[in-house]
């Protein structure tokens, strides 16, 4: 069974940065189709994509942290990481790191970004 663990979190000053890290066990081979990524859900909001990337190194990202986050992987560690720059309140969430393939979608229990003066 896949798990995967988020850390990192913590509060920062709108302008500042965070780097979230999420590690993943229980994967016996990987795919280049397997994904990790990180979703994030804010107060009365649903749970929206944040970065994503394919183990063969594809990546997605939400238009409203183009240019200001960085998803990045260690494959041989089945690690992934969320350099957030340039942060801004409204970017204030719970984040949850995501492992997915066909018949596996394990989240973690989350960790919490605040960006606030």
């Amino acid at each position: 069974q896949v798990q995967v663990a988020e850390s990192g979190g913590g509060s920062v000053q709108p302008g500042g940065s965070l780097r979230l890290s999420c590690a993943a066990s229980g994967i016996i081979s990987r795919s280049r189709f397997d994904t990790m990524g990180w979703y994030r859900q804010a107060p009365g909001k649903e749970r929206e994509l944040v970065a994503v990337m394919a183990s063969g190194g594809t990546t997605n990202y939400a238009d409203s942290v183009k240019g200001r986050f960085t998803i990045s992987s260690d494959n041989a560690k089945n690690t992934v990481y969320l350099q957030m720059n340039s942060l801004k309140p409204e970017d204030t969430a719970v984040y949850y790191c995501n492992f997915r393939r066909i018949g596996v979608n394990s989240w973690g229990q989350g960790t919490q970004v605040t960006v606030s003066s």
